[in-house]
């Protein structure tokens, strides 16, 4: 049995009422910044996109996968039985993305995504020596320098470019490939929040959570984004740790201390997934303390990535000092933090949707109300730490605008909330009706 503290339906509804009007002051008070000043660097804020109402060929699935998702989702995912519903979510959260991504057609929603001048497949043919490139990979970070890497390449570690250089080499290259890489990859994620919330809190709450991970706005900026090969990636780390620590498994220690290693690879600022491994090991803690040995082979895994890196001469502390550099050489030097340091939070409101602003006062109460064997107390503290995760990485001034992409990795977990909400259809449709919108009015940057 689920155990819910006392909250009225109003105050569901003023949570995601609170959650409409900072978006709306986050658009009326970004139009009148960019009209007056040109300074925010988006043509919708806080959106990167563009006014542009238009249907395509994913409308019709996207319609489809909609209904059929608020009107059979909460009940195949209560009935499916437990080994076949991580891999119907991964389907389905697949087929979700794919969907949206094609209503802009499939050059502008996923081949084309990543090869524009700022992205990861502008820079294959210069790894023609992998070892020589990542030597001096450093070298190229500050504009300025002769041969600087485009904005993304030069804003994340090698291994994220590195994943679209070996694509290339085994003859998956283009935009098409990649692009299927980072959606099918990123739809991943939403299995791997669910096995985590199975594991660690108990099975009925992911099967509520189930219908959420896979139908999020959020899931507008999957398509196609790399962001969504990161935040898979970085959930999958978890999950391998919460199944380690449950199972008393040296596999899953291992793998999840690999995958994590890499996830440092893939992004600076998903170091801050740290904070989620650390709720894994609180709500864990009894089995921690059972299980020393699993300590080695997740150091083990840890070390692998970075070592690599290290003995093919890349250093990642240099590598950030200089980023942090780049960062204000660029835009980010110009975008006030007075305006994103709010209107980030309305990009994530958006991403994660109004059923998830309506399931944080319960998510806060049942922490406040916590009660190590109530599950919901278990759930509440993986998504605050995710919400903490996403907090700082706003406090640091590094993420100003485009966090509807960036904090994928964080909102994937901040979705689980919705496990704990009523009326489960009702929230959903608010979902997909807020992606639907999004994707056939605006022309996203990712």
């Amino acid at each position: 049995m689920i155990h819910r503290p006392p909250h009225t339906p109003r105050r569901e509804l003023y949570a995601a009422a609170a959650a409409v009007l900072l978006v709306t002051a986050a658009v009326l008070v970004g139009r009148h910044i960019q009209d007056a000043h040109h300074t925010l660097f988006v043509h919708w804020p806080p959106l990167f996109a563009d006014w542009d109402p238009h249907v395509g060929p994913g409308t019709p699935a996207a319609l489809i996968l909609a209904a059929a998702g608020v009107a059979y989702g909460p009940t195949l995912a209560a009935r499916l039985p437990w080994p076949a519903l991580p891999w119907a979510v991964w389907a389905a959260s697949a087929a979700w993305i794919v969907s949206l991504a094609l209503i802009d057609g499939w050059h502008d929603g996923i081949a084309g995504r990543l090869t524009t001048a700022n992205e990861y497949l502008q820079v294959i043919g210069r790894f023609h020596d992998i070892p020589a490139t990542l030597r001096g990979f450093d070298g190229h970070i500050l504009a300025g320098v002769p041969g600087n890497w485009p904005a993304h390449v030069a804003g994340h570690p090698p291994a994220a470019t590195l994943t679209f250089v070996l694509l290339d080499r085994i003859g998956l290259g283009g935009g098409g490939w990649a692009g299927m890489w980072c959606v099918v990859l990123g739809a991943s994620a939403a299995a791997a929040v669910l096995v985590t919330v199975r594991a660690l809190a108990d099975e009925r709450l992911a099967r509520r959570a189930a219908p959420f991970l896979v139908l999020p706005p959020a899931a507008v900026w999957m398509g196609a984004s790399a962001d969504a090969y990161f935040a898979a990636v970085a959930a999958w780390a978890l999950a391998c740790l919460a199944l380690a620590l449950t199972r008393r498994s040296l596999l899953w220690a291992a793998a999840s201390g690999l995958l994590a290693g890499l996830t440092g690879y893939l992004s600076y600022g998903l170091t801050l997934i740290a904070l989620i491994g650390l709720a894994v090991l609180v709500l864990a803690r009894a089995d921690l303390r059972a299980r020393p040995l699993l300590v080695l082979p997740f150091l083990a895994g840890l070390a692998v990535v970075p070592v690599v890196f290290a003995l093919y001469g890349f250093n990642w502390w240099t590598a950030y000092h200089l980023l942090v550099t780049r960062y204000y050489q660029g835009v980010g030097g110009t975008r006030p933090y007075s305006y994103w340091i709010w209107a980030n939070l309305a990009c994530a409101a958006i991403i994660t949707g109004p059923a998830t602003a309506a399931a944080l006062p319960r998510t806060a109460g049942s922490l406040l109300h916590r009660n190590d064997d109530r599950p919901a107390a278990r759930l509440a503290l993986i998504v605050c730490a995710a919400l903490a995760g996403l907090l700082i990485a706003d406090l640091s001034g590094m993420s100003k605008a485009e966090t509807e992409r960036i904090w994928l990795p964080f909102a994937v977990w901040l979705l689980a909330a919705c496990a704990l909400l009523p009326r489960p259809r009702a929230w959903l449709a608010a979902q997909v009706t807020l992606a639907l919108l999004i994707n056939h009015l605006l022309l996203t940057g990712w």
